[in-house]
């Protein structure tokens, strides 16, 4: 998984540590037309998080958090990802809130020491993260060989008709439901999305979600655990 040359989310996620962010919400768009360079608003041992300023889906939030390595596809997970897709998934919802204008959230400042661990996630009905599985892609975004999560404000208003393919249930692979899956694959309990709220716009924790780890490790019936290296860090 070493870094591609011409790749440009290896050259993002190469990019030296950001000072801190005041205003992460100002679109920093160049008034020449030409694309703005990705405004980092996080960085970590395992990924890269920028705000797509250039081509939003949502005039909301269009995060966009890639892997430092250069992983070609999703289904380079295995089991023992599962505390980095919740890393992933956990990451995009604090990234969402913090760039959301309805929420109380103060603005995002990345300190030279961030945070590894947040809070289980429990994501509002407006938010989505996932990834766009092939053959589909986003159009204004085409990297395809370097697994990375859009996270944005639904709906994806600014995508089109054409565009919004990539982000229906054609062509979207929720984080949400890649964790479950991977989840049931190592046990033998069918292991639900989530739980809906009361008011049906908040999902409730589930005691799994408190378990960052839960799932990572597989084996058989006799006891024997089969061993299932992770995706190593950079």
């Amino acid at each position: 998984y070493a870094p591609r040359a011409g790749c440009p989310l290896c050259t993002v996620a190469s990019a030296p540590n950001p000072p801190a962010l005041a205003t992460p919400r100002v679109s920093c768009a160049h008034a020449s037309g030409d694309p703005a360079p990705p405004q980092i608003i996080w960085k970590d041992d395992n990924v890269t998080a920028y705000v797509e300023t250039n081509n939003p889906v949502s005039s909301k939030g269009h995060v966009i958090i890639a892997l430092n390595l250069h992983v070609p596809s999703i289904y380079a997970f295995s089991s023992a990802d599962i505390p980095l897709l919740v890393h992933i998934q956990s990451l995009g919802i604090h990234l969402l809130r913090s760039l959301d204008p309805a929420s109380s959230s103060p603005p995002l400042r990345l300190s030279p020491a961030v945070p590894t661990t947040l809070q289980p996630p429990r994501c509002p009905e407006p938010f989505r993260i996932g990834f766009i599985t092939p053959p589909f892609r986003d159009s204004k975004i085409p990297i395809t060989d370097h697994v990375h999560a859009h996270a944005f404000i639904g709906p994806p208003h600014l995508a089109g008709w054409f565009r919004g393919v990539a982000y229906s249930s054609l062509a979207w692979y929720s984080i949400d439901d890649l964790i479950a899956e991977i989840r049931e694959s190592t046990s033998n309990n069918r292991v639900k999305s989530s739980y809906p709220s009361s008011d049906h716009t908040t999902p409730t924790a589930r005691p799994i979600d408190f378990v960052p780890s839960a799932g990572a490790r597989s084996g058989g019936a006799d006891g024997a655990e089969a061993l299932v290296h992770p995706i190593p860090l950079p």
